[in-house]
C-alpha cells in the first residue's frame, strides 16, 4: 500500500523543516500551504535530494472545509495516511485576533475532522502549537473550557470572545489561548483515535529564530526577556522542531500518545522555577 504523508505550512519555517524530514518516510508527501507557490518551491528544492517520496504541493486552506475535502479526497485516492505534520498557523504578528483564532484552532480541528475518517493502524498527527499557554498559565473555568472544546458551533470566534473577555482581541493574548485550545484537542483528538491505531500529539515550540521573532525583539523588551531567559541561551531552530515532529510521527515513537512536547531550550523551566 502507498503509504502518505502531509506536511501543513510546508511554503516555509517550521513546515518546510517538516517536509524536508518526512521526504524520506513515505511513499507521497503532499506540501500543503495556503501559498502553493511557496510549497512549489519547497517541493522542487527537495526534489533535489533523491528522497524516496513523490512530493506534491497542494494550495489548502485550513479554513476552507471545500480545500480540505480536497486534500482528504487526494489522499485517499494515492494511498494509505501515515503522517501529519501540521504547521501552517498564524503568529501574532501575523494577523489580528480573529484570524488567529480561526486558523490555529479552528483551522487545525477542520482538518482533523477532515483527516479523520483516513486515519488507521499506524496513522500518527502532530500539531504544532507553543510553549505560550504554558508560560502564561492558561487555566481556564469549567465555563470556559467548555466553549473551548467546541471550535465547531456556530458563531465559535465570538462565543470565544465573549467567554474570555475583551482582552482576547489583542493578538498577543489571541495566540496562547488558540494554541491552548490546539494543545487540549490533540489530547482529545488521542483518545478518539486510540480505538483505531492512530495517535496524536502536539508540540509546543518556544522562541524560534523567525522573521517575526528578531521583529518582535526589535520592538519589545519583553521579548528579548524571553529569549535571555531561554537556559541554551538562544532560539531555536526550524530544523530542531521538525526533529521532534518527526520522531513523533516515527515508528519509534509508537506508544506516545495524547501528551504535549514542549521544545524550548528550556525555557518553560526557568520561567517556572523563578
Amino acid at each position: 500500500m502507498t503509504t502518505v504523508g502531509i506536511a501543513t505550512g510546508a511554503g516555509g519555517g517550521v513546515g518546510a523543516a517538516c517536509a524536508r524530514r518526512l521526504a524520506d518516510r513515505v511513499d507521497v508527501l503532499l506540501l500543503a500551504d495556503r501559498n502553493e507557490a511557496a510549497a512549489a518551491e519547497i517541493a522542487k528544492d527537495l526534489s533535489g535530494y533523491g528522497e524516496r517520496a513523490v512530493l506534491e504541493p497542494v494550495g489548502v486552506d485550513v479554513t476552507d472545509p471545500e480545500d480540505l475535502a480536497r486534500l482528504a479526497r487526494r489522499v485517499g485516492e494515492t494511498g494509505a495516511l501515515r503522517a501529519v505534520a501540521h504547521a501552517e498557523s498564524v503568529a501574532p504578528e501575523e494577523g489580528d485576533w480573529r484570524r488567529i483564532v480561526e486558523v490555529d484552532l479552528v483551522g487545525t480541528v477542520l482538518l482533523a475532522e477532515a483527516l479523520r475518517p483516513l486515519a488507521g493502524a499506524g496513522t500518527a498527527f502532530v500539531y504544532c502549537a507553543s510553549v505560550s499557554p504554558l508560560i502564561a498559565h492558561i487555566e481556564p473555568d469549567p465555563t470556559v473550557a467548555a466553549v473551548l472544546d467546541e471550535p465547531m458551533d456556530e458563531g465559535f470566534v465570538d462565543r470565544i470572545r465573549d467567554a474570555i473577555g475583551p482582552a482576547v482581541e489583542d493578538p498577543a493574548w489571541a495566540y496562547p489561548w488558540a494554541t491552548y485550545g490546539v494543545q487540549r484537542f490533540a489530547r482529545a483528538e488521542a483518545v478518539r483515535l486510540g480505538p483505531v491505531g492512530a495517535r496524536v500529539c502536539s508540540v509546543s515550540p518556544g522562541a524560534i529564530d523567525t522573521p517575526q521573532t528578531r521583529m518582535e525583539a526589535e520592538r519589545h523588551e519583553s521579548v528579548r526577556q524571553l529569549i535571555r531567559s531561554t537556559p541554551l541561551g538562544r532560539t531555536g531552530r526550524y530544523e530542531e522542531v521538525a526533529a521532534v515532529v518527526a520522531f513523533l510521527l516515527s515508528d519509534e515513537a509508537g506508544f506516545v500518545s495524547g501528551v504535549d512536547l514542549v521544545v524550548d531550550g528550556g525555557l518553560l523551566a526557568a520561567v517556572d522555577g523563578t
